[in-house]
């Protein structure tokens, strides 16, 4: 059993550049746990489960596939993430189209679904999300991320889900634990040529990451919230997730998708929204991104119960 307990002081960080409102709510986030008599701080979900973010098909879906080994794969619905079948992935590509096409018709009737509803076959990522590796850097990231005054929760969420515990290159060039885009990472000082590419460093990357997160996601995110009729919230779980969206597609990509998805009343129907809606360049992989960062989340707070680490929820008085 985890032991609940209370630190009221462990981190020392300056946050002059933000409110004292906002201050305390990312301070009332903070969890620590001890590995070794060390402290390591995270960013704990308690937000997601507030919200009930974490009782929705789409993120319990991404965690089953972050747990599951390639060798896998499951098929599900396309609009919910309902699983409705599981297969080896050496038996399902051994069929012909035409075999698939009978088995997603049976798994149709048998599960009563419409035959407009596409059928997806999602192969297990368990390689990928590799959240043992990339356990050790959240909290360096989350305490770079306060450092210079920006929400750690865009670290935690960026390191979990774009590269995690490595720093490969991308299909279309992004490279680093925050998977920066050779132009972005010049635009905030770094320096990227063959002879040197600083975003490899973690330091100089999370700098470059949190200052595009800063001065462009989170201004883009508010602007494009208010155009769609909402009051923009930083803190909100439904506004962080926009502006996870913004930091993978573009600003223009959302606004388009976020104007295709009409008229809504609250920030959380807005993003239930764009999961099932396409627009310019804001296509299948877009849709995902931010069920995938809630899952992860959720699969990192798995993990820190899994190990048995004594967690300390951290409450500190800026008074």
């Amino acid at each position: 059993m985890l032991k609940q307990l209370f630190l009221f002081s462990f981190l020392f960080l300056s946050f002059t550049s933000f409110s004292q409102d906002k201050q305390s709510h990312w301070l009332n986030e903070l969890i620590a746990v001890q590995i070794d008599a060390k402290e390591h701080v995270f960013i704990g979900s308690s937000e997601i489960h507030e919200a009930q973010w974490d009782t929705l098909q789409q993120p319990r879906f991404w965690q089953e596939i972050m747990l599951l080994s390639p060798d896998s794969v499951l098929v599900n619905s396309a609009s919910t993430r309902t699983i409705v079948g599981k297969y080896a992935y050496k038996d399902w590509m051994s069929q012909s189209e035409i075999q698939k096409k009978k088995v997603k018709d049976s798994l149709r009737l048998a599960f009563g679904i419409d035959s407009t509803e596409t059928l997806n076959v999602t192969t297990g990522k368990n390689d990928f999300y590799r959240f043992d590796l990339v356990f050790s850097s959240l909290p360096e990231g989350v305490s770079t991320f306060e450092e210079y005054g920006v929400d750690p929760w865009y670290a935690q969420s960026i390191l979990l889900i774009e590269s995690p515990g490595k720093i490969a290159k991308s299909s279309v060039g992004a490279y680093g634990p925050f998977q920066l885009m050779p132009g972005v990472a010049r635009a905030y000082g770094l320096k990227v040529s063959k002879a040197l590419d600083e975003r490899k460093d973690f330091k100089r990357s999370a700098y470059a990451a949190s200052q595009l997160i800063s001065k462009v996601c989170i201004p883009s995110a508010k602007s494009i919230a208010k155009s769609a009729g909402l009051e923009p919230d930083e803190q909100a779980i439904w506004f962080r997730l926009l502006t996870m969206h913004v930091y993978h597609a573009g600003s223009g990509n959302v606004k388009a998708v976020v104007n295709a998805c009409g008229e809504v009343e609250c920030g959380e129907e807005l993003i239930q929204k764009m999961w099932q809606t396409k627009a310019a360049s804001f296509g299948n992989s877009s849709q995902n991104y931010s069920q995938l960062t809630l899952a992860a989340h959720l699969q990192l707070e798995e993990l820190i119960q899994q190990k048995e680490l004594e967690i300390y929820k951290c409450p500190i008085s800026l008074e």
